[in-house]
């Protein structure tokens, strides 16, 4: 990855199990696109709607059915709702069929972003997760704006944002694509 231009780019930086939060605000590129209350809000409502909704346990008030109350650790449903509600479209990319079939110098009208569910270890491999990561096209250049990079790190070409890609979809990793018209 090349470095950062000259082009102005928002990137929050991680807190506790927000990743989510901070992939849509790198997305977006403006702090507070989304906030804490209001993913939360989307969390409740679905777990409202959720025709399976378990028993209250004391544990109830902490693990919501969409994320933890303390830490965040949203889920995909709430991906997709916060996006839905902005507007977008989430296709889940065929992994099947490899990074070669996005579409990543078409009409930046088109394909807002990317984004990344991907493994990760913490504490010496102790604790197992996951990871919300945005790639975003920016003043015609790809950039990682992981929350957990000290900077965004700009792609030398998009044929190096496939190859992320491929890498990612092989270490079991998933592909979002955020599309600016609901199709």
């Amino acid at each position: 990855m090349a470095s950062e231009s000259n082009t102005h780019i928002y990137h929050e930086r991680q807190k506790l199990q927000f990743c989510l939060l901070h992939a849509l605000n790198n997305l977006f590129q403006q702090k507070d696109a989304f906030t804490r209350p209001r993913l939360n809000e989307i969390a409740e409502r679905l777990g409202v709607e959720e025709p399976n909704k378990e028993k209250w346990t004391p544990l109830s008030v902490l693990f919501k059915p969409h994320h933890n109350a303390l830490t965040g650790n949203y889920d995909i449903n709430v991906l997709i709702a916060a996006l839905e509600d902005k507007g977008k479209n989430v296709v889940w990319h065929d992994r099947r069929k490899g990074a070669n079939t996005i579409d990543l110098d078409g009409d930046e009208d088109a394909l807002m972003g990317i984004l990344l569910n991907v493994r990760v270890k913490r504490f010496a491999g102790l604790w197992k997760g996951r990871h919300w990561v945005t790639l975003r096209k920016i003043d015609g250049d790809w950039y990682d704006l992981d929350s957990d990079l000290v900077a965004p790190q700009a792609f030398e070409d998009s044929g190096r944002v496939r190859k992320f890609l491929d890498y990612i979809i092989g270490h079991g990793g998933e592909v979002l694509l955020v599309m600016n018209d609901r199709q």
